[in-house]
């Protein structure tokens, strides 16, 4: 045998070498489960380190019972809590136009404030106009301070300083024009923008609906209530489920409503499946995985291993969290049909050992091409 026979047989035998253990040493190409701890049934610790830190807990039935009962039992925050109650009577300020009336006494009937301008509709209304230090100038009972006040706080104050006038003034004081208090709403409503606050208390659906309601990429269990700098999360659908009603949040001036996008939601599905994707859950925000299995277009049956089926949970945390499912049993999809994915949560799909082994060979194929090669040219 010539000398090229043998090192070209030295070569093949080595080539085959690698390609046996090749599925071993390929980075990235699988989710290692180690044997020793399968037979448990339980949870996942690998044998490297780095895998140590990261259990992976299998999906089955108590697990499924264990995150319902954590979900159900789980009580609104004190903080979102207060945020419900009566709503409280509206406080006037700088820029607000009152109409005030002393009946029965004509030589007060001129003094109607500021006369209509009939320009814009963004005008005030004829009245006595809230002046930017919060007060108000009236025949008789001089410089009142009104801003801060309600209604019928300004109506005994004017009661009071002219009764020293008049005896048993009948005063009558309304908002002609509201135009101190607002608040905003932004993100997924078809109108988002400022909304002025009046008389009539504004509550969170009725913000929202004024903002001509959710759109149609709106996730209504991401609902963001930021008051004095503090945000508040709001599930509108958890909170009706919970016997809560979302109309008794009521909103105060400068409060601002932000509705998330679906799209901020999405779950990534990739691996071995037809059409890998960012799923997007439902308006309610819930996605299933099987849901996201479905969607993506199942599992690629020529190159999946189904028994591999992963979701990788707070991947860019301290404290990642991996779950596994054996979906080679119909009965598995009855448990990923009650298993809840989590917005960011990456649902992976391993692939087959004879996949495995094809795709080390065609990378090292060049390689051994090469070496052929070149031990030819070097005869």
């Amino acid at each position: 045998m010539s000398s090229l026979g043998i090192r070209t047989g030295s070569l093949v035998i080595f080539t085959v070498a690698v390609l046996l253990a090749g599925c071993g040493i390929v980075p990235g190409q699988r989710m290692v489960t180690p044997a020793a701890i399968q037979d448990t049934g339980g949870d996942y610790s690998t044998e490297p380190s780095q895998q140590q830190q990261i259990p992976i807990t299998d999906i089955n039935l108590a697990l499924l019972r264990k995150m319902k009962a954590e979900q159900t039992t789980a009580a609104l925050p004190p903080q979102t809590l207060a945020l419900f109650g009566k709503p409280s009577a509206y406080k006037v300020g700088p820029g607000d136009v009152l109409q005030i009336v002393v009946w029965d006494h004509p030589e007060l009937a001129a003094a109607l404030g500021q006369p209509a301008q009939n320009t814009k509709t963004t005008d005030a209304a004829p009245g006595f106009l809230i002046d930017e230090n919060g007060d108000i100038q009236f025949p008789y009972a001089g410089n009142l301070h009104v801003a801060g006040k309600d209604v019928a706080s300004i109506q005994k104050e004017l009661h009071k300083r002219l009764s020293v006038v008049y005896q048993k003034p009948e005063v009558t004081v309304r908002v002609a024009s509201f135009r101190n208090a607002q608040v905003y709403v932004d993100g997924e409503v078809r109108t988002p923008g400022a909304q002025s606050l009046n008389d009539i208390p504004m509550s969170l659906t009725s913000v929202i609906n004024q903002g001509g309601g959710f759109s149609a990429n709106a996730d209504r269990s991401r609902v963001e209530l930021i008051r004095n700098g503090v945000t508040y999360p709001l599930n509108v659908d958890d909170l009706i489920k919970r016997g809560r009603n979302p109309s008794d949040i009521y909103l105060q001036a400068g409060d601002i409503v932000r509705v998330a996008s679906r799209e901020d939601s999405g779950v990534y599905v990739m691996g071995e499946v037809n059409k890998p994707a960012t799923i997007q859950p439902m308006r309610n925000g819930s996605l299933t995985l099987s849901q996201a299995i479905s969607d993506s277009g199942s599992f690629d049956s020529n190159t999946s291993a189904p028994r591999q089926l992963f979701v990788i949970r707070n991947s860019t945390s301290d404290s990642p969290q991996v779950y596994h499912l054996d979906a080679t049993s119909p009965v598995s999809m009855v448990l990923a049909n009650q298993f809840e994915l989590q917005p960011k949560d990456v649902v992976y799909v391993g692939q087959g050992a004879l996949v495995r082994f094809n795709r080390v060979l065609n990378l090292l194929l060049p390689a051994i091409n090469a070496a052929v090669t070149g031990a030819v040219l070097t005869k």
